[in-house]
């Protein structure tokens, strides 16, 4: 289904649509949604109206912001209007609006986005960075995933049991603020009561799965995330409406929509949800519409490499990467709606930073000096009103600062980028940084499969190389698969390391190799580095047939994948049989012969708490206690949203462990 044609829609307004019909018209919501937009047609004043029939058409007048932020928006021509199931039809198969888009225009939920509303203050207008596999929400499910690692699997089945008011919910191991760290501010009444109403929707939801997720499910959760946003839970409403998208997606089937990432969606938001409703959170846990910039000082940064950013809701941009002299890593981005063509454009885009007059092309193979500067938590730099910047000379990667990012051990260098404890033991609880990268000289094996074999130099490990960005436009893919023709080059690489994947970079730039005789000849105003998502690698930039090696060996196979290995994909399915299926499914799953053949290879392994987990989930998702007249008596999703929580944090935790190991 389409939906171009449809502008956004603010997710109360849906709500609210749905929320009006009769419980008859509400069994019929979502095959009237189904070809609404295939009907769409733009009006000549910038509405779209939708006909049903020959008595009803549904008017969409978007406000100046390109949304419809309010019920006057939505009008209808049949007699039932505005409590008929075609108006609520239309919102329904409209794209929804980010919580922020209605006041601003700008959506507060996108992981990449840039704009000049803030120049004026203190934040300043490019507050954007890459897009990071870790958002604001995930931060406090990190924190429930660390201590699950930690504390093992002990005592990990009595968590998952059924019951708990909202007042007592938490994710297994959670907490308020790490120790040492003194009080922090508590959450209001009325936002723990938001964040109860909002895990109880989710709860709901993951119950229902796909299958049953359809829009009367979707509307509540989007009610119950617009009460978490009034609350001022900006991160729980923006986990909640990634939650939406997924399960719309999902039931179209749409190309590129993954089962796993709907199943991480939900437990990023059942993760945060339970712990603000638990009390027990700091107020810094419900996040801010807009990142808090504090004062830098004075910093001298030099480019180490842009990346193209490119997101799923249409917004395109670029974010450059820099790193101070003291070997910080900082950020300056600008993403904005606009999508591939934006992404491929900005590439070359001007920077407004304190006056500087660079672009990025320039910034990434350049320097700055900054007075005044912003910086945001995770490195952004902002560029409010007091900040100056003077271009400097940029330094090569064998230079200084920058060199040293290439002299650190591989593995203390990951450990370090993914935020993990520096013993590899388990997961910390820290969230992954978006800036933070890797740096190594690797030598090319070959091409196995969809990727790029490469061994770190020195008796490193064997690593695989997976392009930064899938899109066929990007050159991220086809500069991956000119290097692999050359087996036994040298390299130099600058990525970031797939927390999701058995020793995997996701490389954003390469270069030469000082001193090495087969390594990458590239032109003298590249200054000794290839940015794969805008740079094109041509043969001239490779040795020539005299000074390449001779044959390596037989063809490139896959090393060990401890990950792939590990029994552990049997949990994974059965969490995603869950959110594909519901809690019918996952009791189907766990029933007869099905529950040995689960748990079985588990305590094999060496996995006893995955198992006991395992078995939980599917106990309490075939609970279903009725009365002598077959009547449900406790119809609640609570218990089992608890049991598939603790089991996906468990999980999250065990791979974690699991990608740490693989890079020894």
């Amino acid at each position: 289904m389409s939906t171009e044609v449809l502008p956004p829609v603010a997710p109360e307004v849906l709500a609210d649509a749905v929320e009006q019909l009769s419980a008859r018209l509400r069994k019929k919501l979502d095959t009237a949604i189904a070809d609404c937009a295939a009907r769409a047609a733009p009006g000549a004043d910038g509405s779209v109206d939708v006909p049903f029939g020959e008595d009803a058409v549904v008017t969409l007048r978007p406000g100046p912001s390109g949304t419809v932020t309010n019920a006057a928006q939505a009008v209808c021509t049949c007699l039932l209007a505005p409590r008929c199931l075609h108006r609520a039809a239309v919102l329904g198969a409209a794209p929804i609006a980010d919580g922020g888009e209605a006041e601003s225009g700008e959506p507060h939920g996108e992981p990449a986005r840039g704009g000049d509303g803030d120049r004026d203050g203190d934040g300043g207008g490019e507050q954007v960075t890459a897009t990071s596999p870790v958002s604001g929400m995930a931060a406090a499910s990190a924190v429930s995933v660390g201590q699950a690692g930690a504390a093992g699997s002990a005592g990990a089945a009595g968590t998952a049991g059924s019951g708990g008011s909202a007042g007592s919910r938490g994710v297994p191991g959670g907490g308020g603020g790490a120790a040492g760290e003194g009080p922090v501010p508590a959450l209001t009444v009325a936002q723990v009561r938001a964040a109860s109403a909002l895990w109880d929707a989710s709860a709901e939801a993951l119950s229902a799965g796909v299958t049953a997720g359809g829009a009367v499910v979707q509307a509540e959760l989007l009610r119950a995330a617009h009460t978490a946003r009034l609350a001022g839970l900006t991160r729980a409403e923006a986990a909640a409406l990634r939650v939406v998208r997924g399960l719309r997606a999902a039931r179209e089937r749409r190309n590129g929509q993954r089962l796993g990432e709907l199943a991480g969606a939900f437990r990023e938001l059942l993760a945060g949800a339970a712990l603000l409703a638990s009390g027990s959170a700091g107020a810094a846990a419900a996040g801010t519409s807009r990142r808090a910039y504090e004062q830098g000082g004075s910093l001298r940064v030099y480019g180490l490499c842009r990346e193209p950013v490119l997101s799923a809701t249409g917004y395109g941009g670029v974010a450059t990467h820099l790193l101070g002299a003291e070997g910080s890593f900082f950020s300056v981005s600008d993403v904005r709606p606009g999508g591939l063509a934006r992404a491929k454009g900005a590439g070359s885009a001007s920077v407004a930073l304190g006056g500087a007059v660079l672009d990025h092309a320039g910034l990434a193979r350049g320097g700055l000096r900054i007075v005044g500067a912003t910086v945001s938590a995770d490195g952004r730099l902002g560029a409010g009103r007091g900040v100056s910047a003077t271009p400097v000379r940029g330094v090569d990667w064998s230079e200084e600062p920058v060199a040293a990012l290439f002299a650190k051990p591989v593995r203390e260098a990951m450990v370090s980028a993914l935020g993990d404890g520096a013993d590899g033991s388990g997961v910390s609880g820290v969230a992954p940084s978006e800036a933070a990268l890797l740096g190594c000289d690797v030598e090319v094996v070959g091409a196995a499969g969809d990727h790029l074999v490469v061994r770190v130099v020195d008796g490193g490990p064997v690593l695989r190389l997976r392009p930064a960005h899938p899109h066929p436009e990007l050159p991220h893919a086809a500069n991956l698969r000119r290097i692999a023709e050359h087996p036994g080059l040298v390299v130099r690489v600058l990525g970031r390391p797939d927390p999701e994947r058995a020793a995997t970079l996701r490389p954003l730039a390469v270069g030469p190799v000082p001193g090495a005789s087969c390594t990458l000849r590239l032109p003298e105003e590249w200054l000794g580095r290839a940015d794969l998502g805008y740079d094109r690698l041509q043969g001239s930039h490779f040795p020539s047939a005299a000074e390449r090696p001779g044959p390596v060996g037989p063809p490139v196979a896959d090393g060990p994948d401890p990950l792939a290995d590990a029994p552990l994909w049997r949990v994974r399915r059965l969490l995603e049989t869950g959110v594909a299926g519901g809690r019918r499914a996952v009791a189907e799953a766990g029933r007869g012969t099905d529950t040995a053949a689960l748990v079985a290879p588990l305590r094999r392994a060496g996995l006893g708490g995955a198992a006991r987990l395992a078995e939980a989930l599917t106990a309490e998702a075939d609970r279903r206690p009725r009365d002598a007249f077959g009547r449900l008596t406790d119809a609640s999703a609570d218990g089992y949203a608890r049991a598939w929580l603790a089991s996906a944090v468990h999980l999250a935790a065990a791979e974690r462990s699991l990608v740490v190991a693989s890079w020894s």
